[in-house]
């Protein structure tokens, strides 16, 4: 039976995780605000002190590919792995997982109840709410290392509560300029508020922002480039690493697809080789673990015809790796975008990216007041000087269908612009049994 909380009130015992989930949404009159200071409180009345490993991995794309392939080897490797991420694709317990699984209802019902004794009145948003309940599932579960993905810049961020061991920074684009400054500079210096005197910061970013490199030799962490102190190569079949840990050669190219995951391939080993004293990791679960590793909406590929891909970019960069690996598949007679953004991201810069890949596109609004209408989506198009035929449709999952009833066998179809874009196509094509 479903039980119904006051309004303004705590869900009680037997809550659903809908219940806790609606409840902590209210919580806030932000969706983001920045800061530590009311998040440390709570914190410390939780007594939440993590004896385990932490590895946060913070940057503008790849963060999540990143955190499945470190949760990946690390299982992999034999130990008990806590991983958090955001934002989720269909459930919640997506951001929580223990040793590769969601968390059950149950758990982060306890959890944020746990949250709740303990705030006293606090403001905490949703993402806030989440973490300090994700720590709390961790130190319960007595993990051996947790893999924490920073929400929103780093400095500011409610993971960065948690001091980390191994510092990833993927890489660093323009997006959330509102929050972090408008320039890469701004970006990399909130990017860098992650990194930890002493202990290893790992930097994928081939460009690294000058405000990030004096940050980190103000902090006096440790320093580990890609292309100076680790690099990767790759043939047809097989790639190969060096780095802190020395040479590993033919390696299995990870599950996730796309040439781009390398480099996130390559920040992850550079994390776990700087963490062998404490966690040491055989050769042979790095390997299981780049074969085994799992993150939905990442250069997704279904099978089937025609092919469909689920790519969750959302601004120019990831847009850029998107259009790179649509270039690396097989030939294709046409190529079906169901393209669906918010409206606060650069949409035109997306379009831009991605335009040379497409020949005809099938624009769905988002709804909530973040969502862009299909008219904002056409003017991006209209900017980007794109040509191709437009069919504007009432949603993703009547542009996915208009896009399936028009594609032949040996065309593709591409859903991109969000998180939810892809979520609104997964959840279309499981009705259809796709």
């Amino acid at each position: 039976m479903k039980i119904e909380s006051p309004s303004g009130a705590p869900p009680g015992d037997g809550a659903s995780l809908s219940d806790w989930l609606a409840y902590i949404e209210r919580q806030h009159a932000k969706t983001i605000d920045m800061g530590l200071d009311r998040l440390a409180a709570v914190r410390d009345r939780m007594a939440l002190a993590p004896q385990f490993a932490i590895i946060t991995v913070g940057g503008t794309n790849g963060k999540g590919s990143t955190c499945a392939m470190l949760e990946s080897i690390l299982r992999a490797g034999g130990y008990r792995v806590g991983c958090y991420t955001s934002p989720h694709l269909l459930q919640y317990n997506e951001r929580v997982r223990l040793d590769r699984v969601p968390v059950a209802d149950d758990v982060l019902c306890e959890s944020f109840a746990a949250v709740e004794r303990a705030r006293a009145g606090v403001p905490l948003t949703y993402f806030e709410f989440g973490t300090l309940a994700a720590v709390w599932v961790f130190a319960r579960a007595g993990i051996d290392v947790a893999v924490l993905e920073v929400g929103l810049g780093g400095r500011l961020d409610a993971v960065n509560l948690f001091d980390a061991d191994c510092a990833v920074i993927t890489a660093i684009g323009m997006d959330h300029m509102d929050y972090l400054g408008p320039t890469r500079d701004s970006i990399g210096r909130e990017k860098a508020g992650i990194f930890r005197a002493g202990r290893p910061a790992v930097l994928a970013e081939p460009d690294v922002p000058a405000t990030m490199e004096r940050h980190l030799a103000a902090v006096g962490a440790r320093r580990l480039h890609i292309d100076d102190d680790f690099r990767f190569s790759a043939d047809a079949v097989q790639w190969r690493y060096e780095g802190p840990g020395g040479l590993r050669a033919g390696l299995p190219f990870p599950a996730l697809r796309g040439r781009y995951q390398l480099s996130n391939a390559a920040a992850a080993i550079t994390a776990i080789d700087a963490l062998r004293d404490r966690l040491p990791v055989a050769s042979s679960a790095i390997r299981q673990g780049l074969v085994n590793v799992e993150l939905p909406g990442r250069f997704q590929v279904l099978p089937g015809r025609p092919v469909t891909v689920l790519d969750v970019a959302h601004n120019p960069h990831a847009a850029e790796r998107l259009a790179d690996a649509l270039g690396a598949m097989e030939t294709f007679h046409e190529t079906h975008a169901v393209f669906a953004m918010l409206r606060d991201k650069d949409i035109e810069g997306v379009v831009r990216a991605v335009k040379g890949r497409v020949d005809r596109w099938y624009l769905a609004p988002l709804a909530g007041p973040r969502g862009a209408d299909a008219p904002t989506l056409q003017r991006a198009l209209d900017a980007a000087s794109v040509f191709d035929p437009v069919t504007v449709c009432a949603s993703v999952s009547d542009a996915l269908e208009s896009a399936q009833a028009a594609a032949r066998l040996d065309d593709r179809i591409v859903a991109f612009g969000s998180f939810l874009t892809v979520a609104q196509a997964l959840s279309a094509l499981s009705r259809t049994g796709r």
